[in-house]
């Protein structure tokens, strides 16, 4: 029987999730938030492959059902290595701060720990743009579902965000952490608004007159 967490069912997640386990915790919650954001992204384009109107953009479906699925597996994939992260860095915050190496123990687990959700900010980066090239070529019947994956990837990159600021605010001396920061702050400024333009756009239009 596979230990993943993606093999988990729904129930079975939601219940270990919910338990007093450690893991999966936000890091898991939202690497799957954003695996579900791209699998709902490529069902869009499959469904709209062989309609009449949008036949012209047939290798764009292709492409971007191939990349959403990538990204979908490298999320589900992040899951668990956000977990086993989890474990080294418990350890550590265990110790006594006079043990011998402790600080270089604790930037080393805490810096791998930040490394799984920083990777889930830039698959979610990734997905927003695949959104927006959609929005415009998808049919109008799977609008809805463009916009329901832009709110959730963009809930995704956030909630990965909190789990590398939750991270590198435990080593404010660390250069490699506050660039993780910096860099993580740049993607959520360029790309939380994206999101939510191509959200906002789809609303703006089912809620127009026809």
């Amino acid at each position: 029987m596979s230990d993943s967490l993606a093999d988990l069912s729904c129930r079975a997640f939601s219940e270990q999730l919910f338990s007093r386990a450690p893991v999966p915790g936000g890091g898991g919650a939202a690497a799957l938030i954003g695996s579900l954001a791209s699998a709902l992204g490529a069902m869009a384009a499959n469904l709209t492959i062989g309609k009449k109107k949008f036949l012209p953009f047939e290798e764009d479906h292709r492409r971007i059902i191939a990349e959403a699925d990538r990204l979908r597996l490298r999320l589900l994939a992040l899951m668990d290595e956000d977990a086993a992260a989890f474990e080294p860095l418990s350890r550590v915050y265990s110790l006594d701060k006079s043990t011998p190496g402790y600080a270089e123990q604790l930037e080393t687990a805490t810096l791998n720990a930040c490394r799984a959700p920083f990777e889930m900010m830039e698959c979610c980066c990734r997905l927003i743009t695949i959104l927006e090239e959609l929005r415009g070529k998808c049919s109008v019947l799977l609008l809805s579902d463009v916009g329901c994956a832009a709110l959730a990837a963009r809930c995704a990159l956030e909630s990965a965000a909190l789990n590398v600021f939750v991270n590198t605010r435990m080593l404010p001396d660390s250069t490699e952490a506050k660039n993780l920061s910096t860099r993580a702050q740049a993607m959520l400024e360029e790309h939380l608004p994206r999101a939510q333009a191509v959200s906002d756009s789809v609303m703006n239009h089912l809620r127009s007159p026809k």
